[in-house]
Formats: structure tokens, C-alpha cells, sequence
């Protein structure tokens, strides 16, 4: 079977974990990247072990017939344009997080994306992590019961050791500590709670430490999620804590409950004295080459090959995650709750 040849939007950080994981696949492989600044084409065919073209006019690359899919990993402020341009060229898309800079260009976005018939991935990847996968199949199989109140928090100092901090904390590049991060934390909320939530409640606040002077937003927020069955939920996105990396999850059910890789259950007759450890890879890194993007993108590659949707990451996943996120942001901003 031919392999699916992509294209990678922007040459930073993220596109390095991208290359890779696709290139690990069994089912794509990268062959041109478009970059602002000039590269060598062979100097990246030797790095990457495939035959690259390298563009810095966008519009040539989206003119490459032999093209079938595009990883955009630019700034932010560039999402909406850059997956617009990608959809009327007729390339599926992948997309990393977050998707745009505000809710009207989500809209947009959705509306270009479902026109062009093309598919799409968001690269909430944490859904495709170990935890997660093991998570859910713990909720889906009912060993802890149905659940009625769940938080997920992603707590990590994004400081200026990080090579994204200079623009991350422009109002224009991160946008918001649960837009530019704490994301990943209310998208596994949606994933384990369900996505029929009805209200939001929001808070932010900044950190008195000089470190994150720099940072145009508020550094800290709590959003407290109603939803229509009647669960609650609660994500706090914190990039200005000086402390290791914490994705945070405590899951409360009817049966038990999942505190990270721990578990107590009523159904396995769990003891009440100390928690149940399972063997899960956890998520406790912000460096991209440990996320898991390779088996999100090989089940995208075959969605695709397949001609079906996106399972987990899909467009409608992306849309639904990104209207909460906004959603709460209105709210902290003005000081009220926020209705869907």
C-alpha cells in the first residue's frame, strides 16, 4: 500500500515531535515542509530519512498534487489562516493545539474544513496516551461506578526555559493559560465526563513571582463545568507554578474512584485502607517528544486511507472542547457564569 506523503506547516519545536512520529507510522511519511526561513533539502532529507522539499512560499507546497496531508504546527495566530488555506487545497489536516485564537475562528475554521469534505485531527494526543486509553476503558467497563464529579488539572510552569515562553506569554500567541495549555486538561475532562455541559463558572488569577512578568494573561485558572446530567466537574491550568510537571486526575464514581494511576473499586472488592496502583505510562512531561502523537496520527492515516471520521480527536471533538474553553474565558472575564 502507498504511503500517505505530508506536508509539515512550520519548522519549530512541535514539527521536530510531529516528522517523527509520522515518519514512524506504518501508513505516511513526511516529504516537504514549509518553513518562513530557507532550509536545505537535503540537509533535511539526511535528518529525517526521507526525501524532503523544503518551501517558503506556502501556497506552492498546497499546489503539490502528490500531497495528501498537511501538520500544521505554526503560531497560533496563524492556525486559522494556514488550515483554511490547507482545506481549499483539498489536504487533510492535522492540527496542533490549540486550534485558533478565539471561538468566531473555530467557527470558521469548522465551516472550511466540512465544506472541503477533508479530514481532520486535533492534536489533543493526551487522549491517545496510555493513561488515558487505560482510564477510560476502566470508566467505559464500570469498575468504578457512573461518575458524577471529576477534576483534571495541568499544572506546569511554563517559564522562560522553554523556547515557546517569549511568545506563549503574548495575549496574541498563548491567549489564555487554559487555551494555551490547561486545554489538554478540560479536553480529558470532556473525555471521561461526556460533553453535554450546560455552564461554566471561571477564575484566573497571576502569580507575584517576577519569573512570569512577561505574561500578558492571567497565569492560573479554576472553571467549575455544569453539566446537563447533572455531573460537575473542575480544571484548574496553571502555567505559572514552580513545581514539577502534574497532569492532575481524580475521577469520583457510583463504585469507586481513579485518582491518576490509582484505583479503588467496590466491584473488585478494592481495600478501603490504601489505594490499588496500576501499571499505566503517565503523562508527566511538557516536552513534546514524549506526547503521544504516533499512534494518534497512524489511526488518522488510516481514517483517512479508510475515508471514515477521526475517532477521539476528531473535528467535532475539537469544536466542542474549544466552545468550553472560550466559554470559560468570557466567564473569568467577566466575573459570571457562562451559559452554552
Amino acid at each position: 500500500m502507498k504511503k500517505l506523503n505530508v506536508g509539515i506547516v512550520g519548522y519549530g519545536w512541535v514539527a521536530t515531535a510531529h516528522i517523527a512520529a509520522i515518519n514512524a507510522t506504518s501508513n505516511a511519511q513526511v516529504t516537504s515542509i514549509y518553513s518562513s526561513r530557507e532550509h536545505s533539502d537535503e540537509e533535511l532529507s539526511q535528518k529525517w530519512g526521507t526525501d524532503i522539499k523544503s518551501y517558503t512560499d506556502l501556497d506552492k507546497m498546497l499546489s503539490d498534487k502528490t500531497i495528501d496531508v498537511v501538520s500544521i504546527c505554526s503560531y497560533t495566530y496563524q492556525h486559522k489562516e494556514h488550515t483554511i488555506a490547507a482545506a481549499r487545497a483539498g489536504k487533510h489536516i492535522i492540527l496542533e493545539k490549540p486550534m485558533a485564537l478565539s471561538w468566531d475562528e473555530c467557527k470558521e475554521m469548522e465551516s472550511e474544513v466540512k465544506k472541503a469534505g477533508v479530514g481532520f485531527c486535533m492534536c489533543f494526543e493526551c487522549r491517545w496516551s496510555n493513561q488515558f486509553l487505560s482510564s477510560k476503558s476502566i470508566i467505559d467497563k464500570g469498575l468504578i461506578g457512573e461518575l458524577h464529579y471529576g477534576e483534571v488539572d495541568y499544572l506546569h510552569g511554563i517559564g522562560p526555559w522553554y523556547g515557546q515562553f517569549e511568545w506563549n506569554a503574548k495575549k496574541s500567541g498563548g491567549g489564555s493559560s487554559l487555551l494555551t495549555a490547561g486545554c489538554h486538561a478540560l479536553d480529558a475532562l470532556l473525555l471521561f465526563m461526556g460533553s453535554d455541559v450546560e455552564e461554566v463558572t471561571s477564575y484566573d488569577t497571576k502569580t507575584k513571582s517576577e519569573i512570569f512578568t512577561p505574561y500578558e494573561y492571567n497565569t492560573t485558572s479554576v472553571t467549575i463545568l455544569k453539566f446537563k446530567s447533572g455531573k460537575i466537574g473542575k480544571c484548574a491550568a496553571s502555567v505559572d507554578c514552580l513545581q514539577p510537571y502534574y497532569f492532575h486526575t481524580h475521577l469520583f464514581g457510583s463504585e469507586g474512584s481513579l485518582l491518576d494511576n490509582k484505583i479503588h473499586s467496590e466491584k473488585l472488592k478494592s481495600d478501603k485502607s490504601k489505594w490499588s496502583e496500576m501499571s499505566m505510562k503517565m503523562l508527566d512531561s511538557g516536552d513534546v517528544a514524549d506526547h503521544p502523537y504516533q499512534l494518534q496520527f497512524e489511526t488518522f492515516f488510516q481514517s483517512v486511507i479508510e475515508g471514515g471520521e477521526m475517532p477521539l480527536t476528531g473535528l467535532k471533538e475539537a469544536i466542542k472542547t474549544h466552545e468550553i474553553i472560550f466559554a470559560a474565558d468570557r466567564s473569568a472575564e467577566s466575573g459570571q457564569s457562562v451559559k452554552l
